[in-house]
């Protein structure tokens, strides 16, 4: 099947009328999933997300991503965040959403990023409000939701480290050391007694800014596949990429303003680090199914290995 034979299939199991399909066309941005437009006659613009095969390489916790994407939109909707809604359900894998406005975050003044970050700030403790039926990835890829914090993301840690072994990844430190030092924080994990809804990929890339009279404004949170029910303190590392989200006042004022908890007390600190820990090996073991090429591999190397080591420091 070519894709638009796919894409008028998928609008007529959503109920749309396929035959005013009059556009499509390839979204760039995507590191996984294949991400299209679709224009219908009427100015109307859908997204479509479609998986990989089955035999693509990948990592454990990266099946059924969809499933997991359909739930944030679906929580997002909730809380009346800013998001695609999804149309319908998942059509034999398949993804359909609406289209939000506006383009990803890039350079803006720093007045103009001052007050987005506040409202950034703000979304994300709507979106903390949001809570699930138990904790880990809704998609089931590492198995049912745990009843605990603490199980779930000790599955999530093991699995990405079994990747490591499984695919021969350089890390900047030995697998077991690796996993050594993560254990010794565990215990932190049990303060977290609710799952609430964790987007876990916030960077710039996946936030879209729309302008309009009044100035810039967020136009919708986009790419939610790596969305899990968890600890709210998690969502803060993408946020602050490579970076340290304690530094940004402006998104803890507005997220603070919404009702979110953001206190880093010595418990906090240890589980802060622990999820910084996580999603720098994601992203130095990921290297080695995706094959980026040598330059971005080796800016991986340059710039995320020493975030690994100094959140791993901070944890020992």
């Amino acid at each position: 099947m070519d894709g638009w034979e796919r894409a008028r299939q998928v609008l007529d199991m959503a109920g749309l009328p396929s035959g005013s399909l009059a556009d499509r066309r390839a979204l760039a941005g995507g590191t996984y999933n294949e991400v299209e437009e679709l224009r219908l006659t009427d100015g109307t613009r859908y997204v479509l997300k479609v998986p990989p095969s089955a035999t693509t390489p990948g990592l454990t916790h990266e099946q059924e991503l969809l499933v997991s994407e359909a739930e944030f939109y679906r929580g997002a909707a909730t809380v009346g965040v800013p998001a695609p809604r999804v149309v319908g359900d998942l059509f034999d894998g398949h993804l359909l959403m609406t289209h939000c406005p506006g383009a990803p975050w890039g350079d803006l003044p720093p007045g103009e990023q001052a007050a987005l970050r506040e409202e950034l700030g703000r979304l994300v403790a709507r979106l903390h409000e949001v809570t699930g039926p138990g904790f880990g990835y809704p998609s089931g890829a590492l198995g049912p939701l745990a009843p605990d914090w603490r199980t779930a993301f000790s599955a999530m840690y093991d699995a990405v480290l079994d990747d490591a072994r499984r695919y021969h990844a350089w890390l900047p430190r030995p697998v077991d050391e690796v996993a050594r030092t993560a254990k010794t924080a565990y215990d932190a994990l049990d303060e977290v007694a609710v799952p609430r809804l964790v987007h876990f990929d916030l960077w710039q890339g996946n936030i879209l800014v729309e302008r309009t009279e009044a100035g810039p404004r967020i136009g919708g949170l986009i790419d939610g596949e790596r969305m899990l029910w968890g600890d709210p303190l998690a969502d803060f590392v993408s946020l602050a990429l490579l970076g340290d989200i304690r530094q940004d006042e402006d998104f803890l004022t507005g997220y603070q303003e919404e009702g979110g908890q953001a206190e880093f007390d010595a418990p906090a600190r240890q589980r802060l680090a622990l999820y910084r820990s996580y999603l720098y090996l994601i992203m130095l073991v990921e290297t080695v199914p995706r094959a980026p090429g040598d330059e971005h591999i080796a800016w991986r190397r340059e710039a995320v290995a020493p975030e690994l080591v100094a959140a791993l420091d901070e944890i020992a």
